[in-house]
């Protein structure tokens, strides 16, 4: 979620009409934007293509701003597309889709009183001794707002915009279709899975009373892990569009930035640590890597951990893909990790064949990386060139394109979307040794009997 920076509120488009409009007017002013841009390249003597018409930065801010006014899935699909693309986007694309993580509206007052008085009656507000009209936060499926009970819990509430739940699935089918149009995806590749699960995992972060058990199974998983504060489910005020719990006090995690290098490397540590428990021990994951969904204690150096809606289990089958793929990564075994890659869906067998040279260089860039002795330096990114060299080579080949299962792009987007954060923060963790213990055979006395299983 982002710091409330629209003070006057922009209501949510709730009807399907509505929101089709916007669509429609945004469709409108992207074509405006390709005949504008493509009469001046003509003039200047260019034969431009049609894709870099579609994809100026006049014509992404237009789709960054819509997308933003329409909050629900179409942003959050936006938010992930700019996450997951991480290194491998062009440097302007990357930054103006960056405003659809840091530029979310709020409600006005008029329409947020709507839905509270529809979840907790019209008299609402005599339930609380303190109810903050402003949010602290707004995201693409709803926004926080702090209050406190007359019995004096400290809560944070976030309520859902109205209408998202409605319009998830129109609003998946629609982003799909302007990246048809756009000619980003080739026609070759079946996308009709990934819409399906979109639309699936999306209905499951807009459904508040399952975030409410997620947020508490994870209470539970780290009640005895001092590094992290999991904020207390209030069931009082918790509903299905409406989820309440408790306050706890933190700043952004990027604001690490500006800390002592000690102070960056222990929190990504802590963090890195909870997505390997996640993969191998819990085998339940939080699957949305978004920077606003953590915060940082100065004060205590624990971590707090938010918005538990893209939560869901891990496969036994991705995580032993996952652990096959490390074990060969950690004896150096080059024909081991491709195999193994091939083997978890993260590489197609197309595309080995027809690039091979251009995967094996790519694999020796990450064996070399991963095999360091002593703390890895997220902040050199020198090897980041090299590998997006290569893989641009490999996307430019669409007949080669392959969509891993979708287990794993979801474990892969936490994995991805943390090493960024760590990229960002410039923090050093020893990284082998944490993936070495992470894979090691539990033992003996701490596996399940055969009785028991």
């Amino acid at each position: 979620m982002t710091d409330d920076r629209n003070s006057n509120g922009k209501s949510v488009p709730s009807g399907r009409m509505a929101r089709l409009g916007v669509f429609g007017r945004l469709a409108g002013g992207v074509a405006g934007g390709v005949i504008a841009e493509g009469a001046r390249r003509i003039a200047d003597g260019q034969r431009p293509r049609m894709s870099d018409l579609l994809l100026t930065p006049a014509n992404v801010g237009r789709v960054a701003d819509q997308l933003s006014h329409l909050r629900g899935a179409a942003m959050k699909l936006g938010q992930m597309i700019s996450m997951d693309s991480g290194d491998f986007l062009p440097p302007e694309l990357s930054q103006i889709l960056a405003r659809l993580r840091n530029n979310a509206y709020h409600m006005p007052p008029a329409q947020l009183q709507q839905v509270l008085a529809r979840d907790w009656g019209k008299d609402w507000r005599r339930r609380f001794a303190r109810f903050d009209a402003g949010p602290l936060a707004a995201a693409s499926i709803g926004q926080v707002h702090r209050a406190r009970t007359p019995d004096g819990r400290d809560l944070a509430i976030k309520v859902q915009y109205p209408g998202v739940r409605d319009s998830i699935d129109s609003d998946v089918d629609n982003v799909a279709t302007l990246l048809r149009v756009s000619g980003a995806l080739p026609k070759t590749i079946d996308i009709a899975p990934l819409l399906a699960e979109a639309k699936r995992q999306l209905h499951e972060e807009a459904d508040y009373v399952r975030e409410g058990e997620q947020l508490a199974r994870f209470g539970a998983l780290l009640a005895d892990s001092p590094a992290y504060v999991v904020p207390t489910l209030d069931r009082e005020f918790s509903g299905r569009d409406v989820l309440a719990m408790s306050f706890v006090e933190g700043v952004a995690i990027e604001s690490l930035v500006e800390a002592e290098q000690g102070v960056r490397d222990v929190a990504m540590e802590s963090l890195m640590a909870l997505v390997l428990r996640e993969l191998f021990e819990f085998g339940l994951m939080q699957t949305d890597p978004n920077f606003a969904n953590y915060r940082y204690q100065p004060t205590t150096g624990k971590l707090v951990l938010l918005d538990f809606g893209a939560t869901r289990a891990v496969a036994p089958e991705t995580a032993q893909g996952y652990r096959q793929l490390l074990e060969a990564g950690l004896a150096g075994d080059h024909a081991g990790v491709r195999a193994a890659a091939v083997s978890a869906g993260f590489l197609g067998d197309a595309a080995v064949a027809r690039h091979g040279a251009l995967v094996d260089r790519m694999i020796d860039v990450i064996l070399v990386e991963l095999n360091r002795t002593g703390p890895f330096d997220f902040g050199d990114r020198a090897f980041v060139g090299v590998l997006r060299e290569q893989g641009m080579a490999i996307a430019a080949d669409r007949d080669t394109w392959h969509v891993p299962p979708i287990d794993t792009l979801f474990v892969q987007r936490k994995i991805s979307g943390t090493a960024l954060l760590a990229a960002r923060l410039k923090a050093r963790v020893d990284v082998r040794a944490m993936v070495t213990r992470a894979v090691a055979p539990a033992p003996v006395s701490d596996r399940p009997s055969s009785a028991a299983a």
